[in-house]
């Protein structure tokens, strides 16, 4: 006598055809599920969630890689909270095996398996106080890469095993749970770079209102800079300084990126700050390389000219740190060079820099960063100081604010590929 009648073949059947179905609706709902979900910690606990369920395990877990660190990070845990932001070693346990092979692994009996999987299993439980006697470990593989893994723990049943079957389901449950992971990942990344692009975007419009503005066509000094990119390493400033006399200061900071913008906004506030002192050329460079020196990162630098006009003398008192000569054209069409410097700012502190006195009458002084003269045209031609010169000559009667957006604009016009900031000041005699 039988206490429960045993199944027919046919209804053992319709019971698996059954199961499948439910599979297949789980995996169903589980790719909508993913799909309605961008955000990587709800996708996580959605994807644990569903996995769970149907594998009836005691707890789950998801180990993404972190290359850089060369460590599986638990980033999602079910019914294991405590291991959240715990690390493992790329080849500690079954889950460095899962990742090695590229399939879901099946410990069926932790206590009764290899030595190595039981000593890790072990070690783990000890740290956590948890008894693990059944593993399933499946490896998360999306466009080819695999990501991380699902780590299932203890089957719901009086032995606590997995069977082969749960091995499968949970093999095949992966796939979409992979993919869902890895568009979250990418939302991620896109979201954090939109605003680290709109971060640098203010700090470019806070750069942009540190330049001062061109005034009207009769002031004797104008400028220009173009950046490569959204932020940019040059800078530059004029003012009038009363009774005649105009001050003016250009900079070129080493280097392209945040870093070098960061120390031109640095640069150019302590610029505006030290020569409203009473500090000539050579000592307002002084204390600017002092200040720099102070707090530079190593193998940075930074090349600056800055002067004075005087209208009444006409005259020019000039002082530099390594940057580019300035070009001088006479009103007879001829080019000079003022070629005297110092170090740039930012090597050694303590650095003495000289300055010199020279006639400024009927004439133009360009001031210019080395993006200028190290553009190059599409054969790889830099344009170089007499390519510059050409085009100073053919603007030279235009207004200096027009001059310089003529000049830069022509320039890039001529197929030149702009790589590095361009600046320009101009300072006309009266």
């Amino acid at each position: 006598m039988f206490l429960f009648k045993p199944k027919k073949p046919e209804e053992e059947k319709k019971s698996e055809v059954s199961q499948a179905n439910i599979d297949l609706e789980i995996i169903t709902n589980m790719n909508q599920e993913f799909a309605l979900s961008l955000e990587l910690k709800e996708t996580l606990n959605t994807a644990l969630k569903v996995i769970i369920g149907r594998i009836n395990a005691q707890a789950a877990n998801i180990f993404l890689i972190n290359e850089q660190k060369k460590k599986f990070e638990c980033i999602a845990s079910i019914n294991q909270d405590y291991l959240e932001e715990y690390e493992l070693d790329l080849t500690d346990g079954v889950m460095a095996k899962a990742v090695e092979q590229k399939k879901c692994i099946r410990v069926g009996n932790v206590r009764k398996d290899v030595r190595e999987i039981a000593e890790f299993y072990f070690d783990l439980d000890n740290k956590t106080n948890f008894t693990t006697y059944s593993v399933l470990c499946s490896p998360l593989i999306a466009a080819n890469e695999c990501i991380g893994v699902i780590h299932c723990l203890n089957k719901k049943t009086d032995d606590k095993l997995f069977i082969e079957n749960d091995r499968k389901l949970l093999e095949t449950l992966s796939a979409p749970a992979a993919l869902a992971i890895r568009n979250a990942k990418m939302a991620k990344e896109m979201v954090e770079k939109n605003k680290i692009q709109k971060e640098v975007e203010i700090v470019g419009e806070i750069q942009k209102s540190l330049l001062s503005q061109n005034k009207k066509e009769d002031f004797p000094i104008a400028g220009i800079n173009i950046p490569a990119k959204v932020v940019s390493g040059d800078f530059y400033n004029f003012s009038h300084l009363g009774g005649g006399k105009y001050g003016f200061g250009v900079a070129d900071v080493s280097g392209k990126g945040i870093k070098s913008s960061l120390l031109m906004s640095k640069a150019s506030s302590l610029y505006r700050c030290l020569s409203k002192t009473n500090f000539s050329a050579a000592d307002l460079l002084v204390q600017l390389n002092n200040e720099i020196c102070e707090t530079i990162s190593r193998g940075m630098f930074v090349t600056m000219l800055i002067g004075i006009y005087d209208s009444n003398k006409q005259e020019l008192l000039l002082s530099s740190a390594g940057h580019e000569p300035p070009i001088i054209l006479s009103e007879d069409g001829v080019f000079t060079n003022y070629t005297e410097a110092g170090p740039p700012l930012g090597i050694m502190p303590q650095i003495k820099y000289k300055e010199n006195t020279i006639p400024f009458t009927k004439s133009s002084m360009y001031i210019f960063t080395d993006g200028i003269t190290e553009i190059k045209n599409p054969k790889g031609e830099m344009l170089g100081s007499e390519g510059f010169q050409n085009y100073i000559k053919q603007y030279q009667s235009t207004a200096n604010n027009e001059r310089l957006k003529m000049i830069i604009d022509n320039i890039l016009k001529k197929g030149h590929v702009q790589k590095d900031d361009l600046t320009i000041v101009v300072v006309d005699s009266k």
